[in-house]
């Protein structure tokens, strides 16, 4: 693995969100890394059982992210709003975001 990627400070989210969102998505490299492992050494059907566990603890994992990095979002980006206009204007881009990746 390279050097750690470097947290940019912005008002996207807070250095501490993106520390905290990037570990868990390292978590579900590591994941995804041993699910290739499992396919790689499959050998009775029996094995497609734990490959299949294996995905869908990944896939879990990895919307857990997901509503992470929405959860993470509505707080900074409604803290950070000007006024009230502004932070039901933040709301509700997150809200279609949340509608259309969901």
């Amino acid at each position: 693995m390279g050097e750690p990627l470097k947290i940019v400070e912005g008002r996207a989210l807070t250095a501490q969100q993106k520390k905290d969102l990037l570990n868990r998505l390292a978590r579900v490299e590591g994941q995804l890394r041993g699910v290739q492992k499992l396919i790689a050494l499959a050998d009775a059907p029996s094995d497609c059982d734990a490959v299949a566990q294996q995905m869908a603890a990944a896939r879990k994992a990895l919307d857990r992210s997901f509503v992470q990095l929405l959860t993470a979002s509505i707080v900074t980006h409604t803290g950070n709003a000007g006024d009230v206009e502004e932070a039901k204007a933040a709301a509700a881009h997150l809200a279609a975001m949340f509608d259309k990746f969901a």
